[in-house]
């Protein structure tokens, strides 16, 4: 008995020292837990036992406690019965973590989807794919570079990968739970998203990519220097911390906002515009923010990424979930499933071109994959490059959308090759330069 006793003081004591030293970051971790579990049960339709399970089963994160509720459509998070978190989700405008009250009952702006057809074939539509073979490509060593990529799945932790050669499917594969209509998380491959909506915005003659930012504020300091180019490239010398690990402007801008393009709006200039690369998921919500200027407000805006990108692919699946005030998180939160995280790769491998339209400047890709100043050649506009020899055994022409713990489009235009991977474990971890390289020695030159 006593030494029962003892165990459970022990445990008592630890527990309070782990909630004493984490407290902080209890808001942080239940905001995660609620927001990804409302997010994935009603978006991606997975169970909250596997998001249990899988997804935030990981340090701080497995602490806390979660309840969907199905009526509300939400989900509520704590840890230890503390800093509770509730997450609504919104038809058209994805899950949210509420700050505050939140009125059920309210109607809401949602985007207005195109109806396009459906009998046609990947990638202009979902009725399947084409049965292609190509004499010059080694599908054993194919298969055999993508069951590599699914091995040790408790270490490589790899979901779904797809790759397409000459704008067809030449192979797909996904592990348990997830189908080619799962919809994935994107994180941070949301960005290249939003990028692209500039490219469009500039084809259509609607902004010079060196227009200072339309914020009014800035133009009674050094700030009004700064460029839509300087933002899109992470070059605008504004203070940011990008930490996932603390209390950092990034976890507060995702897990505290209300509106998340105000952060970085509100930072102080440390250094000149184009003086330094600081990666900055506060800039391109910033830059979400921004697009208000160009498209309008309410419908106009919820309208826009959809009518002039998204609903152009075909690519159905695809939500990009707004925050409280409604402006799309441009840096974290699109949706979509493999096929059609696919197609926004195709487009780029064809410089623009959909289906007979063009939706950007021929100019656009090389703008892009331009190598920013002082990314040490790992980053254009909004896109991660290959430029700097980062996978040694990769063409050097690879650009990619990138999101947390590995998700991945790579566009590799030198081989005709689009490859999507995603997963729970992101390079090194996932050796990308081997993963690729595995598959680009199945295409026989």
């Amino acid at each position: 008995m006593k030494v029962f006793k003892r165990i459970v003081i022990a445990l008592i004591i630890l527990l309070v020292i782990v909630v004493a030293f984490n407290y902080s970051k209890l808001n942080i971790i239940s905001g995660y837990a609620a927001k990804n579990m409302a997010s994935s049960v009603f978006i991606a339709d997975r169970t909250p036992a596997s998001i249990d399970k899988y997804d935030h089963n990981v340090p701080l994160i497995k602490l806390a406690e979660t309840e969907v509720d199905q009526k509300t459509k939400s989900a509520t998070s704590s840890v230890f019965g503390l800093m509770e978190r509730k997450a609504i989700y919104r038809e058209g405008l994805g899950s949210v973590l509420v700050n505050g009250s939140y009125d059920y009952s309210k109607s809401y702006l949602r985007p207005k989807r195109q109806t396009l057809e459906n009998n046609l074939p990947f990638p202009y539509g979902d009725n399947g794919k084409k049965d292609t073979v190509f004499g010059n490509v080694n599908y054993k060593k194919l298969q055999e570079a993508i069951n590599d990529a699914f091995s040790e799945p408790e270490v490589k932790k790899t979901r779904t990968v797809l790759v397409t050669y000459k704008n067809e499917i030449i192979a797909e594969q996904y592990a348990d739970g997830f189908s080619p209509e799962t919809p994935i998380l994107g994180w941070s491959m949301t960005k290249s998203i939003l990028a692209t909506l500039y490219g469009i915005l500039e084809y259509q003659g609607k902004l010079d990519l060196n227009d200072p930012a339309p914020i009014a504020t800035w133009y009674k300091d050094e700030r009004k220097k700064i460029t839509i180019n300087h933002l899109l490239r992470m070059q605008s010398g504004l203070a940011w911390e990008e930490d996932y690990t603390k209390i950092s402007d990034v976890t507060k801008m995702l897990f505290l906002s209300s509106d998340m393009t105000r952060p970085q709006r509100l930072k102080k200039a440390i250094a000149k515009p184009g003086d330094v690369w600081n990666y900055s998921s506060g800039t391109s919500n910033l830059l979400s923010g921004l697009l208000h200027n160009y498209v309008g407000e309410g419908q106009a805006y919820l309208d826009f990424p959809y009518t002039s990108l998204i609903d152009k692919l075909g690519m159905r699946s695809m939500v990009i979930e707004t925050d409280m005030d409604n402006n799309f998180i441009g840096s974290s939160y699109a949706w979509a499933n493999t096929r059609d995280w696919a197609k926004f790769g195709l487009l780029y491998l064809n410089n623009g071109q959909w289906n007979g339209e063009q939706l950007w400047s021929e100019n656009w890709v090389t703008y892009v994959t331009t190598p920013t100043a002082n990314s040490d050649g790992v980053y254009g506009a909004h896109f991660w490059l290959n430029a700097g020899g980062k996978y040694p055994d990769v063409p050097r022409d690879l650009f990619s959308a990138n999101g947390y713990e590995g998700q991945y489009v790579f566009i590799i235009p030198s081989k005709e090759l689009v490859v999507v991977r995603t997963g729970l474990a992101e390079d090194p971890i996932f050796n990308v330069n081997e993963f690729l390289s595995g598959i680009i020695s199945a295409i026989e030159e």
